[in-house]
């Protein structure tokens, strides 16, 4: 059977005047994006622009909420109640769903960045936070996650869950991502990055830190234009799915197993 994959990236991740990766490039290589909710990053103007430009290319939106950090970019832990965690990520979705809706599409998936991302993945009362902001909503969007409570609990709740594999972050042995606070977090190597990358979407496995193949499921790959040679990897990583026989193709056919 032919391995498919999703390609995803965070977009319109700028605010106001300030601007943060290359979304225009990106936007070349995917088939789903990461958009912004105004939390960690995004303005109304931004979030509008990234959506027209998600519909003119035909990639599919989702929703990258996060913690109310604009300062920290979302990064940084914050004490929050599940209740809040809850409204927080419903208001976000909804806020990007007017934009989705109003150039003629809706949002596809739900991916929870930075730390939230991190602390649902072994939180179980944020996980259910989320869940349930998500299964109010609309229970045909899709849960990117990493395998962990978020994912769990999605499940659990009869919603389609969709796994990211993020090949430039080391993971440690348990399977969560080595915190970026951490020396080696971050790969930089592109010879690396793209074997990783391979391994993941092929074998379905992935060398941890301490040098552990674990197993990975990987239905969606993120890639990155926010750091110097972002944008030449990314599409490194692409040529070489397509060069070992990967299809390339929307994280709804990717799950249903029908391809292109």
């Amino acid at each position: 059977m032919t391995p498919m994959v999703d390609l995803v990236a965070d977009l319109g991740e700028g605010f106001g005047a300030y601007t943060m990766g290359d979304d225009e490039s990106l936007l070349e290589m995917l088939t789903s994006a990461n958009v912004a909710c105004g939390f960690h990053a995004g303005d109304p103007r931004i979030m509008d622009a990234t959506v027209r430009t998600c519909v003119e290319n035909r990639v599919a939106v989702g929703a990258h909420p996060s913690f109310p950090d604009l300062v920290g970019f979302g990064r940084r832990a914050m004490d929050l109640t599940p209740e809040e965690v809850r409204t927080d990520v419903l208001y976000q979705i909804g806020a990007l769903q007017a934009f989705a809706v109003a150039h003629g599409t809706r949002v596809r998936h739900v991916a929870p960045h930075g730390r939230l991302g991190n602390l649902v993945a072994v939180r179980a009362d944020y996980a259910r936070a989320v869940v349930d902001a998500v299964a109010a909503l609309d229970e045909s969007l899709i849960i990117l996650a990493q395998d962990g409570e978020l994912a769990d609990a999605a499940r659990a709740r009869g919603l389609r869950v969709g796994i990211v594999g993020i090949a430039d972050r080391a993971y440690r042995d348990d399977g969560t991502l080595v915190p970026r606070s951490e020396p080696g977090a971050v790969i930089h190597d592109a010879d690396e990055v793209a074997r990783r990358t391979l391994r993941m979407v092929t074998e379905g496995v992935i060398r941890s830190v301490d040098g552990k193949d674990l197993p990975v499921a990987c239905d969606t790959v993120l890639l990155h234009g926010d750091s110097p040679g972002a944008i030449a990897l990314a599409g490194r990583i692409r040529e070489e799915l397509l060069a070992a026989g990967v299809e390339i193709t929307s994280l709804d056919k990717v799950l249903s197993g029908t391809g292109a």
